[in-house]
């Protein structure tokens, strides 16, 4: 197929020998699958934030720090270098976090490098040697749907382990290869110690995932894994190893998963009004450096 122009940067260095076809487009980055050399793997062109429909990036980026003081106070204030600067950042949270993940033992693609706006990673491979499927498109019976659950709330231990929360898990952000699930999609992975609404994301990834196993293994229904994950990791108990039950009672009475989506939706829309208003407000502030050459024109 046809070269897109942000993928011809990558051709022109050599990392990338052909584009073979568009895998898929999603709401932040459209991927395709490229030959490298003998191999294929996929390269995910991260879409401008103007025509991202991820929305309240910046909610879920909250905690994250710069490294340099000069470029945090740009991002908080809003300012066109602000706003390049928050936009590389959420598309170099990704790399990070997958490259910690797998340090960590979770499955996740691995990561060749992030050039122009492009990450470079791994293309997962189904048993029929096409591209594997993603969870929510397959069915299994209860047998399969246990181990997997269990390996999956393995991985969201360990996440949380390492300080990280998915904070966007669903049956459509896993693939499923012959060797078990594949955790993809992380540019939006939370900071469990900085940000407010950490809890809330921790359970409403473990909802998500325990609803669709329990669609073939009826007797996951109802239990409340996030919760008991939570309360382990605030009490300083939680580790990869750790023995789960499900069977976790909140003194203030059961949780109603409702009202944690409702204070989600709450928190990231009083967020986003901020950052559009400390934007407006910065509009005409537009000094300091120029944002990334990749980021220009």
């Amino acid at each position: 197929m046809k070269i897109p122009p942000r993928l011809q940067p990558l051709v022109d260095e050599g990392l990338v020998d052909a584009v073979v076809d568009r895998l898929m487009s999603g709401k932040e980055a459209d991927v395709f699958v490229v030959r490298c050399g003998g191999e294929l793997r996929c390269a995910k062109v991260y879409k401008d934030a103007a025509k991202r429909s991820f929305k309240k990036a910046a909610t879920y980026a909250e905690g994250r720090r710069s490294r340099s003081g000069r470029r945090q106070r740009a991002m908080e204030r809003g300012s066109r270098y602000g706003r390049a600067e928050r936009e590389s950042a959420w598309q170099s949270a990704e790399i990070d976090a997958l490259r910690r993940l797998a340090n960590a033992g979770v499955r996740v693609p691995e990561t060749y490098g992030v050039l122009d706006g492009v990450l470079l990673m791994e293309l997962i491979m189904g048993d029929d040697g096409l591209e594997a499927p993603r969870l929510g498109e397959i069915s299994m019976d209860r047998e399969q749907a246990l181990e997997d659950h269990a390996i999956m709330l393995g991985y969201i231990v360990t996440m949380l382990c390492e300080g990280l929360i998915h904070g966007d898990l669903s049956p459509f952000n896993v693939l499923v290869d012959p060797e078990g699930p594949v955790i993809i999609d992380l540019p939006q992975a939370i900071d469990a110690s900085a940000n407010n609404s950490a809890r809330a994301f921790l359970i409403r990834d473990v909802t998500t995932i325990n609803e669709y196993y329990a669609e073939f293994a009826p007797e996951l229904k109802g239990l409340r894994y996030g919760e008991e994950i939570w309360a382990l990791y605030e009490d300083g108990g939680l580790h990869p190893e750790v023995t789960l039950t499900g069977a976790f009672e909140d003194p203030d009475g059961p949780a109603d998963i409702d009202a944690v989506l409702a204070e989600i939706q709450a928190t990231l829309a009083e967020e986003e009004a901020r950052r559009e208003r400390t934007a407006a407000e910065n509009e005409d502030e537009e000094g300091g450096e120029p944002p990334p050459p990749w980021l220009q024109g």
